[in-house]
């Protein structure tokens, strides 16, 4: 299967470069609100018509390049039809971000260990960072429309990455891993052996506490000020969880290794029950960045020669593993303990989960299998 991911490359522009790049990017981004505006009142998204009514306009009032031009194009009309198919009522775009976006061995490419990139003064060739990112550079991996980016005073190209990836058959599975995540312990994975591992959340809880009460406070004050601190926090916030996730992903992929099929709980509808708990416990909980777990899961599993499925969460934290009786009385949620009513089986009920999750894995093995 065909696996695509975003690399965040850190480029190195040197002072004169960094002026051409955030002219382009300045351009760029005034292009964009000029044709969003016009979208916005003709409701016109067909790229041919708005060439004809806007492309001199970029060209001599932006100074945009000719390709520079076809792409502010493509981006205004990409994101009204992001905006009609998420059904979202129609409201005109505004592009605040300093991005660019470039078409490969068009507006970038890759030559002699730098990249070219097209701005309004011609390519220029600019070093970048691999660390961490050898694996993407190994030729195996075909690069997409990259996005150009320019945060805290740092330039990034996001660059859509796609491997054909081998997937692992339904026979070649040595073994099943139930992983169960959730906010005392951020997973917690029981394996073939009856084995489990447990990533303690009770930091990252209390971490995000401290950030709620910065938010309040801030909130609260009302300024100017407080509101770009809060956006700053907001970030700082996301970009800590994204790392929190990242070891977690990295390290249940890593201690499983090839050929296991990882079991997660489908946790699309995670908001909506979430949004049922105590008021002061709500944001750590609501916000709590399980599809992005899920997701880093998923495609560290692919790279590792494994697979991942999701599956119904019902009843897995209520079931008991030893004998399959269900009661909404097995489990204490305030002691995060599980005792079955009928077998007194216990355990921790997350761990239950964990438990659950692998005996679905290893029910879907038998149901394929049989089918084939």
């Amino acid at each position: 299967m065909q696996m695509t991911i975003t690399a965040k490359i850190k480029i190195n522009p040197t002072s004169e470069q960094i002026e051409l790049l955030r002219n382009t990017l300045h351009a760029y981004r005034m292009g964009c609100n000029y044709v969003s505006a016009l979208v916005f009142n003709t409701k016109q998204l067909a790229q041919a018509k708005l060439h004809k009514i806007t492309y001199e306009s970029l060209r001599s009032c932006f100074s945009l390049r000719s390709q520079m031009a076809q792409s502010v194009m493509k981006t205004v009309i990409a994101r009204y039809q992001s905006l009609k198919s998420n059904g979202h009522d129609w409201t005109k775009v505004q592009f605040r971000k300093p991005e660019y976006d470039l078409v490969w061995n068009r507006d970038y490419s890759l030559t002699q260990g730098l990249f070219s990139i097209n701005t309004l003064g011609g390519r220029v060739k600019v070093p970048f960072e691999t660390k961490g990112m050898e694996q993407y550079f190994d030729g195996t991996w075909s690069f997409g429309t990259a996005k150009l980016v320019n945060k805290f005073g740092k330039f990034y190209l996001h660059i859509p990455m796609t491997k054909e990836i081998p997937t692992a058959s339904e026979h070649t599975i040595s073994q099943v891993v139930g992983v169960d995540m959730g906010i005392h312990f951020v997973a917690v994975s029981y394996d073939s052996q009856g084995k489990s591992l447990f990533f303690n959340g009770r930091l990252i809880k209390n971490k995000r506490s401290i950030y709620k009460h910065m938010r309040k406070q801030l909130q609260q004050l009302g300024t100017a000020s407080a509101r770009r601190k809060l956006k700053r926090i907001g970030q700082r916030e996301n970009r800590w969880m994204s790392d929190v996730n990242h070891q977690v992903s990295k390290a249940l992929v890593e201690r499983y290794g090839a050929n296991t099929l990882f079991v997660v709980e489908d946790l699309s509808g995670v908001r909506q029950a979430t949004e049922r708990v105590r008021v002061k416990n709500r944001y750590e909980t609501v916000s709590w960045a399980f599809y992005q777990l899920r997701q880093m899961i998923e495609y560290k599993a692919l790279m590792s020669g494994s697979r991942m499925i999701a599956v119904d969460p019902r009843f897995t934290s209520q079931t008991c593993p030893k004998c399959g009786h269900t009661e909404k009385g097995n489990r204490n949620k305030k002691k995060h303990t599980f005792c079955c009513k009928t077998c007194g089986y216990q355990s921790n009920d997350d761990r239950i989960g964990a438990m659950n999750l692998q005996r679905k894995g290893i029910e879907y093995i038998v149901e394929v299998t049989a089918q084939a």
